[in-house]
């Protein structure tokens, strides 16, 4: 069997960049990279894309589209790292732990769409409670989280770490339009049936995510606690390599969150808090270049090529 081609289409950028140096040392693989002056070559890329045996899109939206537009080749498969896809049908949504068939969906599919970072932790809480029916599937859900300006791409590293880094805003809450592009994908793969409300922010550190979601016990069922929200998170998780949900005593012991607690990692930690008043809160904690990008792709990468 010949060593499989992998070609990283938009290698250059943030998300690129750290796949690659997760592949570093990596064999049983080919990787295919352009020259400086072919990236921007439609010719050149199609060609790439159409000789590989998996091709990882780390591109913009429409950019991505027309990437696989262009492979005429049936026996190529794709890992796209862009938002594009995330709900379209026939496509295989890569968050493996995300039901108990969904690693074996990865691993034989044609089509892949790799999770949004901010989307990963809000699925990883919701889903499997919506699906337990513990959380209603009309719960009327909110979704808060703060990530690291490298979350913002090329230009707001640029931004933090440029030579106008002393004016940079320490924390900034954005998406007031209540219309960010990762709504949907939260939505559909969380299984809700009503839009949830999600407000993101950037907070002045390099990279990593703290995303919480409050929940009122008098809006659940007859006799769900924070006990049984847990119990059924760290059931769904359990033997999970990639996620692990902390023991209500060591979230209860805890007085703060650090979003960098996973960085360089491709792990999610997630959390129950609760206080006496009824009310819960769902955490998760996790790189945002790591478990919600490139960590991802490189999980999904190895399942498609009969790994882990």
């Amino acid at each position: 069997m010949s060593t499989p081609l992998v070609f990283i289409d938009g290698d250059q950028g943030t998300t690129g960049l750290q796949i690659h140096e997760r592949l570093r040392g990596r064999t049983g693989l080919q990787l295919l990279t352009l020259p400086a002056d072919a990236r921007k070559d439609p010719q050149r890329r199609a060609e790439a894309i159409n000789a590989c045996d998996i091709a990882i899109l780390c591109l913009p939206d429409a950019a991505a589209r027309d990437a696989v537009a262009a492979i005429v080749n049936p026996n190529v498969r794709v890992i796209d790292a862009s938002s594009a896809h995330r709900t379209t049908p026939g496509w295989t949504y890569g968050f493996p732990e995300m039901s108990e068939a969904q690693a074996q969906r990865v691993a034989t599919a044609s089509r892949v769409s790799n999770p949004g970072c901010y989307p990963t932790g809000a699925i990883g809480l919701l889903r499997p409670l919506v699906q337990a029916g513990l959380v209603p599937a009309d719960y009327p859900v909110s979704i808060h989280a703060v990530s690291g300006y490298s979350g913002g791409g090329r230009a707001a590293v640029e931004t933090y770490e440029g030579p106008g880094a002393a004016d940079a805003l320490p924390f900034q809450v954005y998406g007031l339009g209540l219309a960010h592009k990762h709504t949907p994908e939260i939505q559909q793969h969380a299984g809700l049936t009503q839009r949830p409300m999600f407000v993101p922010a950037y907070a002045a550190y390099r990279q990593g995510i703290v995303l919480t979601v409050p929940l009122e016990l008098r809006l659940l069922g007859a006799g769900v606690d924070a006990a049984r929200l847990h119990a059924c998170l760290a059931g769904h998780y359990a033997g999970a390599q990639h996620v692990d949900v902390m023991p209500l005593e060591a979230a209860s012991a805890l007085s703060h969150l650090d979003p960098q607690a996973l960085n360089g990692t491709n792990g999610m930690r997630l959390g129950v808090f609760a206080n006496d008043h009824g009310q819960v809160l769902l955490t998760a904690v996790f790189d945002n270049l790591g478990k919600g990008a490139s960590g991802a792709a490189v999980q999904n990468l190895e399942l498609m090529l009969g790994g882990r």
